[in-house]
């Protein structure tokens, strides 16, 4: 047969496999540079503040990706499951993204508003108290580490170099809407909410006297998946 050419000629066998790997390249690649943009603009979707920055640094440090996914894929049983499929403006300011590959734990695209911030804290410092089939393993140090942001507007400006548009005025007032989102009886709300719409204030775990890495993960999962209102925005191809 014609493939015994090949498969007995090792450098005629290798040019053959670049030629159909350049093709296929370029069938995916040469449709993105015809389109003005290649992810959709949907309304809701902002930077992080910079507690859930702080928090996504937590996450992405801990290595919570390998086994949580943050990607619901546009299949009747994940809809159902997770809730709308994920879109990929939601992912547009993450550095890097966070879909993951695998499911020990449940996908978190949607886990925001989903439990309270007590069930929060206790899941994280020992997840067998509120899931006592979980194999996660506990981070009760995060209760008692206090968050350093005294590098929080130098965080926003180097995600501001490639191309996450976080404001002057974003930057200048990092650390106090960091403060105000952990703290809100010491902070300006109202200031905070107008720079970083819906996001979730409170004192997430519990002790206002201080903000420790706690506050941060949580402000981080509370607003996983609660920007984008899908009662107001229905993409072309809807699966649930």
């Amino acid at each position: 047969m014609n493939h015994a050419i090949l498969e007995k000629n090792v450098i005629l066998l290798a040019v053959c496999i670049l030629i159909t790997v350049a093709i296929g390249g370029l069938v995916q690649l040469i449709p993105l540079y015809t389109m003005e943009q290649t992810i959709e603009e949907v309304e809701g979707v902002r930077p992080y503040s910079p507690l859930e920055l702080a928090g996504r640094n937590i996450y992405v440090r801990e290595g919570c990706y390998l086994c949580h996914s943050q990607m619901i894929r546009p299949f009747r049983d994940e809809a159902e499951r997770y809730g709308h499929y994920s879109l990929a403006a939601e992912s547009m300011y993450d550095h890097p993204f966070q879909w993951g590959s695998k499911r020990t734990g449940p996908d978190l695209a949607r886990v925001g508003g989903k439990y309270s911030d007590d069930w929060h804290v206790a899941h994280m410092i020992n997840p067998r108290s509120v899931v006592p089939e979980s194999i996660m393993p506990g981070y009760p140090f995060m209760a008692e580490t206090e968050l350093d942001f005294g590098s929080a507007a130098e965080h926003l400006r180097t995600l501001r170099i490639v191309g996450v548009p976080y404001t002057d005025e974003q930057i200048a007032e990092a650390a106090n809407d960091l403060a105000a989102q952990a703290n809100p009886d010491e902070g300006d709300v109202d200031a905070l909410l107008q720079r970083y719409p819906k996001a979730v204030v409170g004192n997430f775990d519990g002790d206002a006297s201080r903000v420790t890495e706690l506050d941060a993960i949580i402000a981080y999962l509370q607003m996983l998946g609660t920007l984008v209102d899908f009662n107001e925005y229905q993409p072309e191809a809807d699966f649930r």
